[in-house]
């Protein structure tokens, strides 16, 4: 995804070849990809009501195809990200967080912020 018109900062998140190799010997522990769903929402009260659906036990794909507000709205689903293809908050917060299913998802409370908005993020699997 190309950051939004904030010409020198923009490319923070994106990852390089440099980049990368510097976060090998971290890799053990957390894996090196994650299967990730997320919903981003611009505003945080909008972040903030679909986080109270999740806590009422709406599933999050139902959530995610509701309120989420990028091309993921396939209930949120991201698929295998890497280390180092996610920006920065976002990837520390994937990798953080434990394995969980739909039916008990773990998820990022609060939301995460980024450049792109407020995320609430959940990890599928780890490899």
């Amino acid at each position: 995804m190309p950051p939004k018109g904030k010409g020198g900062k923009g490319g923070k998140g994106a990852a390089s070849g440099g980049a990368d190799a510097d976060k090998k010997e971290k890799a053990p522990k957390g894996g090196t990809a994650v299967k990730v769903r997320h919903i981003l929402c611009e505003k945080h009260g909008k972040c903030m009501e679909a986080m109270e659906k999740l806590k009422a036990g709406v599933r999050f794909s139902e959530v995610a195809s509701q309120y989420s507000e990028d091309k993921a709205r396939q209930g949120g689903d991201l698929g295998w990200m890497t280390r180092g293809s996610m920006v920065g908050p976002f990837q520390d917060a994937a990798f953080a967080l434990p394995v969980s299913s739909m039916d008990k998802p773990v998820y990022t409370d609060p939301p995460v912020k980024t450049k792109f908005g407020y995320h609430i993020i959940m990890v599928e699997g780890k490899k």
